[in-house]
């Protein structure tokens, strides 16, 4: 297994450790609902070191993303940051990312899922000959650390340079944080207010220690797999493999509002436009137990005494203290207040469709 350079910091600090996407990496330190509870009512602090880095550059590096992208990557300037997929053919999602614009219209990063970092800049690589760009994966160069929850901006600015109070969200600048040099974005995977801090500094421990150290009076807690899973479903946030792969498409994902038809060709394009066009025949929501149970993913979903789908995710959420989940149903089905069954066990237990996000923060 690989290991992030913040491993020798969690094995320390006691966290129950765990391989996922190839990385020794800790799914709890205190406890999964704990830290959830933390994270929306205080703050939390995860180790994200194993997401992937491309970075795309050249002169036509801004082109190069928008043929990869359905989103309109045209539209950010130096210092903004876009939520977007990289699409198949078929409208299908080879992953999902952020985009960074580094510079426009020559320098761009792509920060991809941990599992796919070496399909996704194989593909990159290979969509990407057309184009007069250079494309590294500068993974294993990068440490990333989330400060996430709504006492993020007050434990981080007394450890940089870099003014927290005039970062919109989607937004990134360049500075020290605890002296160490840093990308940090205003960006995040729970739902809450946050940073997303990058570092190719070989000693990030001092950027942990030091926001512990200052957020620990004010009740940040260390956080784990767990908790982020968690998180991200309360807030309706995908998590590849499981809500989204490559045979789901971004419309029937509930992404409509990351497709930009008018901004030109892109891969998918077509695809998408027809099922537009022809209607979808399934789409992604999110659900509730009616009945006591917990949907887990897998799990087989019936309507009418058919089988029609499996839930993707599906958990108890510690803040909404509800039964939740997301599931793909066909496209009658999909109204909120529909009712289906989820089978769990030897059971069928009834669930309703619901409005998502199952959790949205209070803006200040």
């Amino acid at each position: 297994m690989k290991k992030t350079r913040l491993n020798a910091v969690h094995n320390k600090s006691g966290a129950r450790m765990v391989e996922f996407a190839g990385f020794e990496m800790p799914l709890e330190y205190r406890g999964i609902v704990e830290e959830h509870l933390a994270v929306r009512t205080r703050a939390g602090l995860f180790d994200v070191s194993h997401m992937g880095e491309i970075i795309v550059e050249g002169p036509e590096a801004l082109d190069c993303v928008q043929y990869l992208t359905p989103n309109d990557a045209g539209r950010l300037a130096p210092g903004q940051v876009q939520y977007t997929a990289l699409t198949t053919p078929e409208g299908t999602f080879v992953d999902d990312m952020l985009v960074y614009c580094l510079s426009k219209p020559d320098r761009y990063l792509l920060v991809v899922n941990a599992a796919n970092t070496e399909k996704d800049y194989d593909w990159v690589k290979e969509q990407s000959a057309r184009f007069k760009v250079f494309v590294a994966n500068l993974s294993d160069q990068y440490s990333q650390l989330a400060l996430q929850g709504p006492l993020a901006e007050e434990i981080l600015q007394p450890l940089t340079d870099i003014d927290l109070k005039q970062m919109k969200s989607f937004t990134f600048a360049c500075g020290k944080v605890a002296g160490i040099d840093c990308l940090v974005s205003r960006t995040g995977y729970t739902g809450e207010d946050g940073f997303e801090i990058y570092t190719l500094s070989e000693n990030p421990d001092v950027i942990w220690k030091a926001i512990i150290e200052e957020g620990t009076p004010r009740g940040l807690l260390p956080v784990g797999l767990g908790a982020r899973d968690t998180l991200r479903l309360e807030a309706k946030l995908m998590l590849y493999g499981n809500d989204i792969s490559e045979k789901t498409t971004v419309l029937e994902a509930d992404l409509k509002w990351i497709v930009k038809f008018q901004k030109g060709d892109f891969l998918g394009k077509a695809a998408l436009e027809k099922q537009l066009q022809e209607g979808l025949k399934r789409k992604l929501v999110g659900f509730e137990m009616v009945d006591k149970g917990i949907a887990r993913p897998h799990y087989p979903v019936f309507v009418d005494d058919r089988q029609v789908s499996e839930v993707c995710s599906g958990t108890f959420g510690p803040y909404v203290k509800k039964a939740i989940g997301l599931v793909y149903l066909p496209i009658e089905y999909t109204e909120i207040g529909t009712e289906f069954e989820v089978g769990i066990r030897d059971r069928r237990l009834k669930a309703k469709v619901v409005p998502t996000p199952f959790y949205k923060r209070e803006k200040k």
